[in-house]
């Protein structure tokens, strides 16, 4: 007898705690240390529920939360790509493909299907929902160098044309938090010297 619906559930349940292994480039408050796969999903998860409301257009915050949650789970395969790393993203796409196969496969077929088209909407970067989705995963990142003075943006020598390049369509999920996030995270840390002009 092969495995039960639930089996598969479970299996896939226990499979995504390696999510927690992902180490990411961004320093957690204080800047001990570097947050995982995980901790950057939850963070964004509930910011989501809390900025909602600045979105472009309004939004399914269940199925934003879900993308956010889910969006990085392929890095249990395909490792995390730093955002300014040309060479990684080279081969990112095919990477990450190859993951989703495998791990969404993991579940039974219909959540498996759910799962991985939420996925790749969040890839295609065209509906409110992941539009937003996108947002989160820009800034909560930024804020985070700003909480640190910057210091995952100064050991990489990150460049602001690199940031604005990166958030070119961070707008378009909430232009009230981009501007937030220029203002508050991006043209301070400039003036300190800490993101190179």
């Amino acid at each position: 007898m092969g495995e039960s619906r639930l089996d598969k559930q479970f299996k896939f349940c226990r499979e995504i705690d390696k999510e927690k292994m992902i180490g990411r480039q961004t320093y957690l408050t204080g800047g001990e240390r570097k947050e995982n796969d995980a901790e950057h999903a939850w963070h964004m998860a509930l910011m989501t529920v809390l900025l909602s409301e600045y979105a472009e257009e309004e939004i399914d915050v269940l199925k934003t939360v879900t993308m956010l949650l889910i969006h990085d789970i392929v890095e249990i395969d395909a490792g995390d790509t730093y955002a300014y790393d040309e060479e990684a993203k080279k081969t990112q796409r095919q990477r990450e493909l190859a993951a989703a196969d495998r791990i969404f496969g993991i579940l039974p077929e219909d959540q498996g299907r759910k799962l991985r088209d939420l996925w790749e909407e969040f890839e295609e970067a065209e509906t409110a929902e992941a539009k937003f989705a996108h947002t989160m995963d820009n800034l909560q990142p930024m804020m985070l160098n700003d909480l640190t003075d910057g210091k995952s943006w100064v050991k990489k020598g990150v460049r602001l044309g690199q940031i604005l390049k990166r958030n070119e369509h961070t707008a378009e999920g909430s232009e009230i938090l981009w501007d937030y996030a220029q203002e508050n995270f991006l043209i301070p840390n400039v003036e300190k010297g800490r993101i190179k002009p």
